[in-house]
């Protein structure tokens, strides 16, 4: 998520700018819908940014109301891949794996 993030502040920093100001705008519940946010199913969000091209940085919920950030992607069309999909279900199956041990 990091080289992300990097990626998109060095290639396009008004859109990085953007997605940060959204990431900050989760930590207020009336922002966990459309139009910025969308839910994907199995516990998994997406934060939605339409610029020059479409930034979507895909997020989940866990305890103590804490957001993680497992997955970006940046595309022209309005769907996600299956690819995108599965690559951060697996981040986030990774990560609460990890968290209860």
């Amino acid at each position: 998520m990091r080289e992300f993030l990097d990626e998109l502040k060095a290639s396009d920093p008004d859109d990085f700018a953007a997605v940060v100001a959204g990431l900050a705008k989760l930590r207020n519940r009336q922002y966990h819908r459309e139009p910025l946010s969308k839910p994907l199913g199995d516990g998994l969000f997406e934060l939605r940014h339409v610029g020059k091209l479409n930034t979507r940085v895909l997020w989940f919920f866990v305890k103590g109301r804490r957001i993680v950030a497992v997955h970006g992607i940046r595309n022209k069309g309005q769907t996600i891949s299956a690819r995108d999909l599965g690559t951060a279900r697996e981040r986030m199956i990774d990560w609460r794996e990890r968290a209860e041990r």
